[in-house]
C-alpha cells in the first residue's frame, strides 16, 4: 500500500469519526438544555398523522440513496453492480461526514472509484461531473423555488458574525456563498464542455497572483483533471445527461423534502406554499453547511437549522426546532458514521485482500 493510499485511508480512522460527533452533541445537549427552560421539549404525542408523516421521511432518506446509486451506476456505464454501488455511496458519505465541508470527500471519492478498476482518469472525471451536477440543480432549482415561495418571506434575520473587521449576517453569507457555486459551475462547465485547455490556462494565470501563488499545483492538478473529464465525456449523448441529472434531481428533493415531512411529524400539516418556503430556506443554509470549516458541517448544521426554520416548527407544545434538528441529524449524519465504519472493513476486504486471494488461488 502506497503512501497516498494510507494517508486517503487515515481519512476513515476511527478518531476522525469522534471529533465531527462530539462537535454536533455538544451543540445539541447545548441547545436542549438551552430550550428545556421555555418548556418546548415535553408533551410530544406521537398521532397516526405524526408517524405518517416521519414513514414518509424514511422514505426520502431511501429515496435520496437509491437515486445516488443509480446516478453513480450511470455514470459508470453500469460497470458498478447494485452492491459495490451501495457501498461506494456509503463510503463517500462517510468522507465527506469525517472531513471539513469547504474541502468535502472528492479526493476520496476518486481514491474509492480508482479502486473499482475504474482507472484514475474516469474516476476523476465522474467526481467532477457529480460535483458539476450537484451545482447546476442548486443554481437551477434556487430561483425557481424562490419564484414559487416568494421573496417577501426568504429573508433571515440573525446576529452578525465578524470577520476580519468586517461584520457578516446569514444572507450575506449565503450570498458570497451562492456566487461562489454560480462562479465554480460555470467555470467547470466551460472547461468540461467548451475549451478544456483554456480553463486550464485560465486556473495557471490567475494563480500568478501574489495571493493564490501558493495554490499553482493544485491549479494545475485541477485543469489536468477537467482536461480528462472532457475527454471521458465528450461523446456521452443527450439522454445520458438527462437520465444523471433527472437522479440528481430525485436525490436532492429527497433530501430536503425529508426535512418538510419531519416538520409535519412534529409539527403538524403545513400549507403548499409554507412548504415551498422550508424547501427555500434549506436551499439557502445549505450554502452555509456547504462552506463550513468543520467535519460534515458539524455543530454548523445544529446551530443554524432553527435559526432558518423555528418559525415553520411550532406545534402544541410551542418551539421544537432543536428537537426536529436531532431527528434531523441522527437520520442524515450519524448513520453515514456508522454505516461507512461496517462496510470499510468489507469493502478493504474486497479490493484488496480479495484480489490478492485470488492470485493466490490461481497459483496453487
Amino acid at each position: 500500500m502506497s503512501s497516498t493510499q494510507r494517508k486517503i485511508l487515515n481519512i476513515f480512522a476511527f478518531r476522525r469519526i469522534i471529533v465531527p460527533v462530539a462537535i454536533g452533541l455538544a451543540v445539541i445537549i447545548y441547545m436542549i438544555m438551552r430550550d428545556i427552560g421555555k418548556g418546548n421539549l415535553t408533551g410530544l404525542a406521537w398521532t397516526w398523522n405524526a408517524v405518517f408523516y416521519f414513514f414518509c421521511s424514511l422514505l426520502m432518506l431511501i429515496l435520496r440513496d437509491a437515486a445516488y446509486m443509480y446516478r453513480i451506476r450511470l455514470l459508470t456505464d453500469k460497470v458498478l453492480s447494485w452492491r459495490k454501488s451501495f457501498q461506494v455511496i456509503m463510503l463517500w458519505e462517510f468522507a465527506s461526514s469525517v472531513t471539513p465541508s469547504v474541502v468535502g470527500g472528492s479526493a476520496i471519492a476518486i481514491f474509492i472509484l480508482a479502486k473499482e478498476k475504474l482507472g484514475a482518469g474516469r474516476s476523476t472525471a465522474i467526481v467532477i461531473v457529480t460535483a458539476l451536477l450537484d451545482e447546476l440543480f442548486y443554481l437551477i432549482m434556487l430561483p425557481l423555488v424562490f419564484l414559487i415561495a416568494g421573496f417577501d418571506r426568504l429573508a433571515i434575520v440573525s446576529n452578525k458574525i465578524h470577520v476580519f473587521g468586517y461584520s457578516v449576517g446569514t444572507m450575506g453569507i449565503f450570498y458570497l456563498g451562492y456566487a461562489f457555486i454560480s462562479i465554480l459551475a460555470l467555470l467547470l462547465a466551460y472547461g468540461i464542455f467548451i475549451n478544456p485547455a483554456g480553463f486550464g490556462w485560465l486556473l495557471d494565470k490567475l494563480t500568478n497572483l501574489p495571493f493564490l501563488k501558493s495554490f499553482k499545483r493544485d491549479a494545475r492538478m485541477m485543469g489536468n483533471q477537467v482536461i480528462e473529464t472532457s475527454v471521458e465525456l465528450k461523446d456521452k449523448p443527450v439522454k445520458y445527461w438527462s437520465k444523471a441529472f433527472g437522479a440528481t434531481v430525485i436525490s436532492w428533493t429527497a433530501r430536503f423534502w425529508l426535512v418538510n415531512f419531519l416538520i409535519m411529524a412534529f409539527a403538524g400539516t403545513m400549507s403548499w406554499t409554507d412548504n415551498m418556503l422550508v424547501y427555500a430556506r434549506q436551499l439557502m443554509m445549505w450554502v452555509i453547511m456547504l462552506i463550513s470549516p468543520t467535519p460534515g458541517g458539524s455543530g454548523i448544521a445544529e446551530y443554524f437549522f432553527p435559526i432558518f426554520l423555528r418559525e415553520f416548527i411550532k406545534g402544541p407544545q410551542g418551539d421544537l426546532s432543536t428537537i426536529v434538528a436531532l431527528f434531523w441529524r441522527l437520520m442524515t449524519y450519524y448513520p453515514y458514521l456508522v454505516l461507512g465504519a461496517l462496510i470499510l472493513p468489507l469493502w478493504l476486504r474486497r479490493v484488496y485482500l480479495g484480489r490478492k486471494l485470488i492470485r493466490f488461488r490461481k497459483t496453487k
